[in-house]
């Protein structure tokens, strides 16, 4: 059977330049998260594993109809497996593993590992991955670094990811390199805790103009991407 996790990722990144990067602490917060997320026209959502609740997280926000749930900071092959069995639709790791690789070759998971060097590049595409999480992305150097990577590497698209927010992210989107920009401006962790769901739709909003108008697409953020009907 041919591999369609690129495809997958590729429909998923193109249809949601702006992937928020979701820290949820209580899992009742999960379901009007993700609902203020896709009030502002943001279709997808990476729950990171950085609370003892990520996998509930992960359950109850792909109840979410129109969502596409992911899971990030996935550092191993449990936590993959986890993720995937709680409805994560994608797997984001901040650097690059082998045992996550091989759960999302033999589940079908589209996997966006991390990479900060051009031997990270190498070595994911060297298991046939051309999309690579450009992570930390302002603390490594910024878009000047990222330029240079896309001479070496020009079938590599990346998805800069760490101290990108309203201010920087329409340049890095404006990149041809760069599939989408992942961020937590939108819905930060405090806006969560204190459920300022307004806030967050209002801010995923303006997330969404800002993605339109760099690309200069309509409506790319509302798309629905390929195969992935909820």
């Amino acid at each position: 059977m041919a591999d369609t996790r690129a495809g997958l990722l590729d429909a998923l990144l193109d249809a949601n330049p702006v992937v928020p990067v979701v820290v949820v602490d209580d899992p009742d917060d999960a379901v009007p998260a993700g609902r203020a997320l896709l009030a502002g026209g943001i279709r997808c959502a990476e729950v990171t594993f950085r609370t003892p609740a990520a996998d509930r997280v992960i359950a109850a926000m792909s109840s979410v109809e129109g969502l596409t749930v992911g899971a990030g900071t996935v550092l191993d092959a449990d936590q993959a497996r986890l993720a995937i069995d709680c409805g994560a639709r994608f797997l984001v790791s901040p650097g690059f593993s082998d045992p996550v690789a091989d759960v999302s070759e033999a589940s079908g998971v589209p996997f966006l590992p991390g990479g900060a060097t051009p031997t990270d590049v190498i070595r994911i595409l060297e298991r046939g991955l051309s999309t690579v999480k450009f992570f930390p992305a302002e603390a490594m150097g910024g878009l000047p670094v990222l330029t240079a990577f896309a001479g070496p590497f020009p079938q590599v698209s990346f998805v800069p990811t760490g101290g990108i927010g309203p201010g920087s992210a329409a340049e890095w989107l404006a990149a041809p390199f760069v599939r989408s920009v992942g961020g937590s401006w939108m819905i930060s962790r405090a806006d969560v805790r204190n459920r300022e769901w307004a806030r967050i739709t209002r801010l995923s909003a303006d997330a969404v103009r800002l993605a339109r108008a760099s690309r200069r697409v309509e409506g790319a953020a509302g798309a629905q991407p390929a195969g992935e009907e909820r």
